[in-house]
């Protein structure tokens, strides 16, 4: 009886799926998903905080005193500290997530625009282009990202913008090179060749038969490159090639801690 009913249920179930649609599913997915409440949380609660992060600060995180320098966690008014400077340690943990996450978001998004185009035209015009540009695309590919972006850094100079650069130049390989091999992958399916055989050309080819096929796995890839991004400019923060002092940012703040510990 149960088996029954439960054999007549399921028929039923597979129009309804069918009548939300593919995004209606994901949607019906998601919201049932613990792990993506979860996670949405921790980064809703990172950019409240770095979008907001001066107005929620309980103090000004440039703000210095002599006579409050490197008041232990717990310290009333202070529950994360000073800093060797009087700096409120709290106010400048959340105001330096603006920054962080500003240094870890913008490369990848000028590498996502600037890799797909390259990775895109390779992938299509293939032959000697392919050739051409993917070996000079592996010629920065082969080196390890973090001496890459050490040494770009060390050769343009601190600062946000070099620093950015760098971390730019860092992630256009690999976002070029995940463009490239799914843009072969569409370039030689039938609905491609049907627009070629058309009289269609290539810009057109491209824009509307293509790009809308291989973006997908390219923005997936580029977002995954965030984290990773923000490691690297607090890194390059750290070994004091990125954001200057005064400016409260993650890698920087945790220089100056080690070099008071060392000290100490």
């Amino acid at each position: 009886m149960n088996t029954t009913t439960a054999s007549a249920a399921l028929p039923s179930a597979a129009p309804a799926e069918r009548s939300r649609g593919y995004w209606g599913n994901v949607g019906a997915r998601v919201v049932r998903d613990p792990v993506f409440w979860v996670a949405a949380s921790i980064v809703l609660a990172l950019l409240a905080m770095a979008l907001f992060g001066p107005w929620i600060a309980p103090a000004d995180p440039q703000t210095s005193s002599m006579l409050a320098r490197l008041k232990p966690i717990g310290t009333e008014g202070h529950p994360l500290g000073t800093d060797e400077l009087g700096r409120d340690m709290l106010s400048r943990l959340i105001v330096g997530a603006r920054l962080s996450l500003f240094m870890g978001i913008t490369p990848v998004i000028l590498a996502f625009f600037i890799g797909s185009a390259i990775g895109v035209l390779a992938g299509y015009a293939g032959g000697f282009t392919n050739t051409a540009i993917m070996r000079t695309v592996d010629v920065f590919y082969a080196f390890p990202s973090v001496l890459l972006a050490i040494a770009l850094s060390g050769a343009l100079g601190a600062g946000i913008g070099n620093a950015l650069l760098s971390l730019t130049i860092v992630f256009i390989p690999p976002i070029a090179r995940v463009a490239e091999s799914v843009t072969t992958q569409v370039r030689n399916r039938d609905y491609v060749e049907a627009a070629r055989a058309s009289g269609a050309n290539a810009f057109t080819i491209v824009r509307v038969h293509v790009l809308g096929n291989v973006l997908g796995p390219i923005f997936v890839y580029a977002t995954s490159l965030i984290a990773v991004s923000m490691i690297l400019a607090s890194g390059l923060s750290f070994l004091g090639l990125g954001v200057r002092p005064p400016e409260p940012e993650w890698g920087l703040m945790l220089n100056t801690l080690r070099t008071l510990h060392c000290r100490a």
